[in-house]
């Protein structure tokens, strides 16, 4: 029997999304941990059916046009605390590797299969050596924005998979590929992106070293070290909207 807005499992998620970051101060502390995994119980039940949403064809198109953008996003509400909304991305579609500057974060696939590259960004005084070299050759300028980061993790996510997380420092910038077809996913940012309070995004580049002499020994050590180059928004990429079908969620 359907739910309504107020029982919905989405309104259900939304509340508690509120309770876990309404209030700055607590964030880390064992009542916001605790709630912390009540949301993320929550996002572990929830399905494509309870947004109403339906899992797409594989794309005809294999041209993306101005009206046809390879990703899109259903807004369903946003607060002063957190943000919440799907992503649909088409059949090998891609969200660039991008970060989340100050905000938590928590990503469950609705239909579909993704693969989420997770870096963290090391200690922001970290430059490159004079004498690190790159292929290709960088400029001067371009020296200054890159930055030590550790390749976290890649991994495969479902919809029978729990909910990716990410926190101001572990997982933050991640990048978001389509898997074998189209893909959806639940997606809550906390809070939201701010350029004003800045929480903008940006976009990177994960540059190859000339020499891995580094990257071998950070491996054998089970890190793998990357220098991440921040870039503009990559001409291929960008994101349109359309309607949330699904229940009603208010805050």
């Amino acid at each position: 029997m359907p739910r309504d807005n107020m029982t919905s499992l989405v309104q259900k998620i939304g509340r508690q999304a509120l309770v876990t970051f309404r209030n700055p101060s607590l964030v880390g502390d064992k009542a916001f941990l605790d709630n912390q995994g009540k949301l993320q119980t929550l996002m572990t039940e929830i399905r494509a059916a309870d947004l109403k949403i339906a899992p797409r064809k594989v794309d005809c198109a294999s041209t993306p046009l101005p009206h046809n953008p390879p990703v899109t996003y259903m807004h369903i509400c946003e607060t002063d605390q957190f943000s919440m909304g799907v992503f649909l991305l088409k059949s090998g579609a891609s969200i660039p590797l991008h970060d989340h500057p100050g905000m938590y974060g928590m990503l469950k696939v609705m239909y579909g299969k993704v693969r989420i590259t997770c870096f963290d960004r090391l200690d922001k005084s970290t430059n490159v050596a004079s004498d690190t070299q790159f292929k290709p050759p960088l400029l001067p300028f371009q020296r200054d924005t890159l930055r030590r980061s550790i390749l976290r993790s890649v991994g495969e996510f479902t919809e029978e998979s729990g909910p990716c997380i990410l926190t101001p420092d572990r997982d933050n910038l991640h990048q978001i590929d389509a898997v074998d077809g189209p893909t959806a996913f639940l997606d809550i940012l906390a809070p939201p992106y701010d350029p004003d309070d800045g929480r903008d995004c940006h976009y990177y580049k994960v540059l190859e070293s000339a020499s891995d002499s580094e990257d071998k020994k950070a491996e054998a050590q089970g890190q793998k070290e990357v220098w991440l180059m921040e870039v503009p928004q990559p001409s291929d990429f960008w994101c349109g909207g359309e309607p949330y079908p699904g229940p009603e969620v208010n805050i």
